[in-house]
C-alpha cells in the first residue's frame, strides 16, 4: 500500500512537472531572444554622420607645376602615396592618369586631403605632410563652399598642421578623451580617399599605444583608410574626435586592414602651441638611449625589464651636467615610470624647456634621484656631406646592401659635428631599410645589439647576423637616438 502511494505522489509530481514544462512553451520564442539579438546588433552610424560630418572638410593643395616631375610615369598623387607610407617606388611604368588642368599662374593641383574645423571662427586641423610644400591650401565645406586658408603652423613629428580660414559661425567638432577609448570600440572616419569627399568608414579599435617611433603612441585601428583620407577625424560612437588619421601600414601599397590615428590630446596639445606662437618647442635632456634587454636587466639586478639605457651623453647637455652617466638606466622622470625606452623622449618632449624635473636612474644595483634642468629641442642637424679629400672611400657591402642600406663611414670633421665616436653615415635607404623607417642623413650606432665604428664593422657584424629574423638597429636623428627594426625580405 505504501507503494502504491508512494507511486501515486511521483506520479502526480511528475504531472506537475509536465505542465509546468507545457506552460513555459508557450511563451513565444521572441520575447526571450529578442534583447541577446539587441545586444549583438550591429551599431547605426548615421546620427553620428549627421552630427560631425558638416565639420569635416575637403582639403585640396596646390604648388608650382615646375617642382612637380612625374617618376614612372605616375602622378603626383600616386607619387605621395608610396612616400608617405614607405612603400619602394615600383621600377615598371604604371598607366598614367589624365594630367590635372593649370591655371593662369602656373599653378597645379598637387594633392587631396581632409582635415576638420575645431573652432566655429575657423581653425582647422589636419596633417602637416597634406599641407607639406603648398604654395595654395584650399578647403572646401560640405555645403559647397570654398576657402583660401593660411598655415598657421605645421609640426612633422607629430604630423599635425593647423589652418585658419576666414569665416565664422562655423560647425565645429567636439573634442573627445583618447585615453577613454577601450581595444574593441566602434570608431569611424569621414574624410576623402582619392578624392571622394565625405566618405564613412568604420571599425574599431584593434591597438592602443602603438609604438611607431618618435613622439606618438598611435591609436591603431581597422577603419578603411586611404590615400585622401590623411588629416580626417576619428570619431568615437558619442560623436567625440578621439584621433586624426594618419597613416596605414602596407605591403601592397592599398588598405591592409590596419590603420593609424594621432591621439586627439597629444594632437590638441600641438595645435595650442601652433596657434599661440607657430611652432611648437619641446624639452631635450642630450642623452642617446637604448632598449634594455631582458638579459641586461637580469644580469643588473633590476627586477624586470623596463626603462631606457643611456648609451650616450652628449657633452654639456642637462644629463652632463646632473650626472648621467652612459650605462644608467632611467626608470622614471619626474615621477613617472619608463615601461620601454620610447616612454623617455615623449615625456621629456611634452616638458616645458627651462622646467626644473627630477629623473630616477638604476646604477650599480641601487636607485637615485638627480635634478635636471629640461634644455630646448635645437632643429635636426643631418650628417653634412663631407668633401672629397676628407671623406673615406665606400666599402663594397654585400649584406648591407641585401637589406637596402647603402653607407660610408663618418669623416673627422661630421664626428666634431655631430660629437660621435663611431657610427656610419646613412647614404641611401630603400627597401628593407626604408620601411624600417631609416633615411639619408641617419647615423646608425648600432646593429645587432652592437656597437658600429666603422662601415666595415657594419658589414661584418651583417654577415653574421641571421637574415631570417629582424635585425635591430640604434640609429640618430637630430639630437635623438631611436631604434629601427630591419625586416629583412623573405
Amino acid at each position: 500500500m505504501k507503494n502504491n502511494t508512494h507511486w501515486t505522489v511521483s506520479r502526480s509530481v511528475l504531472a506537475a512537472c509536465v505542465m509546468a514544462a507545457a506552460s513555459v512553451t508557450v511563451v513565444p520564442s521572441t520575447a526571450i531572444a529578442q534583447p541577446a539579438a539587441a545586444a549583438r546588433g550591429l551599431p547605426d552610424f548615421t546620427d553620428l554622420v549627421d552630427q560631425v560630418g558638416p565639420a569635416v572638410v575637403n582639403i585640396r593643395t596646390t604648388e608650382k607645376t615646375a617642382s612637380r616631375t612625374p617618376v614612372n610615369g605616375m602622378d603626383e598623387d600616386m607619387q605621395e602615396f608610396f612616400k608617405r607610407f614607405g612603400l619602394p617606388m615600383p621600377h615598371a611604368p604604371r598607366p598614367q592618369r589624365p594630367q590635372r588642368p593649370h591655371d593662369d599662374e602656373g599653378q597645379a593641383s598637387r594633392g587631396v586631403g581632409s582635415g576638420f574645423i575645431v573652432s566655429s571662427d575657423g581653425y582647422v586641423m589636419t596633417n602637416a605632410h597634406v599641407v607639406e610644400g603648398a604654395d595654395q591650401v584650399l578647403v572646401t565645406l560640405t555645403d559647397k563652399r570654398e576657402f583660401k586658408a593660411k598655415i598657421v603652423g605645421t609640426d612633422k613629428r607629430t604630423d599635425v598642421a593647423v589652418l585658419k580660414i576666414e569665416a565664422s559661425g562655423l560647425p565645429a567638432v567636439k573634442v573627445g578623451d583618447s585615453n577613454r577609448l577601450k581595444v574593441g570600440e566602434w570608431v569611424m572616419a569621414i574624410g576623402s580617399p582619392f578624392g571622394l569627399e565625405n566618405s564613412v568608414t568604420a571599425g574599431i579599435v584593434s591597438a592602443k599605444q602603438r609604438d611607431t617611433g618618435d613622439y606618438l603612441p598611435f591609436i591603431q585601428t581597422d577603419v578603411a583608410i586611404n590615400p585622401g583620407n590623411s588629416g580626417g577625424p576619428l570619431i568615437n560612437m558619442r560623436g567625440e574626435v578621439v584621433g586624426i588619421n594618419s597613416q596605414i601600414y602596407s605591403r601592397s601599397g592599398g588598405y591592409m586592414g590596419i590603420a593609424f590615428s594621432i591621439p586627439i590630446d597629444e594632437a590638441m596639445r600641438v595645435s595650442e602651441q601652433l596657434r599661440a606662437s607657430g611652432k611648437v618647442t619641446r624639452g631635450r635632456i642630450g642623452v642617446q638611449i637604448g632598449q634594455v634587454s631582458k638579459d641586461v636587466a637580469e644580469s643588473l639586478g633590476l627586477g624586470k625589464q623596463q626603462g631606457a639605457l643611456v648609451t650616450g651623453i652628449e657633452a654639456g647637455s642637462p644629463a652632463d651636467k646632473a650626472g648621467v652617466e652612459a650605462g644608467d638606466i632611467i626608470t622614471k622622470f619626474n615621477g613617472k615610470a619608463i615601461d620601454k625606452v620610447s616612454d623617455l623622449p615623449r615625456l621629456v618632449g611634452n616638458t616645458k624647456p627651462g622646467s626644473k624635473s627630477t629623473i630616477t636612474v638604476f646604477r650599480r644595483g641601487g636607485s637615485r634621484d638627480l635634478n635636471i634642468t629640461i634644455a630646448e629641442v635645437e632643429p635636426d642637424k643631418v650628417a653634412r656631406k663631407a668633401a672629397d679629400s676628407d671623406a673615406h672611400p665606400k666599402a663594397k657591402l654585400a649584406s648591407a646592401q641585401q637589406l637596402g642600406l647603402q653607407v660610408s663611414d663618418l669623416s673627422e670633421a661630421q664626428k666634431r659635428d655631430l660629437k660621435l665616436k663611431g657610427g656610419v653615415l646613412v647614404d641611401a635607404a630603400s627597401d628593407a631599410a626604408a620601411r624600417a623607417g631609416l633615411r639619408e642623413g641617419d647615423v646608425i650606432l648600432a646593429i645587432a645589439n652592437t656597437e658600429i665604428a666603422s662601415a666595415k664593422e657594419l658589414e661584418a657584424v651583417l654577415t653574421k647576423a641571421d637574415k631570417t629574423k629582424p635585425i635591430n638597429v640604434l640609429f640618430r636623428r637630430g639630437e635623438w637616438a631611436q631604434y629601427a627594426l630591419i625586416r629583412p625580405s623573405r
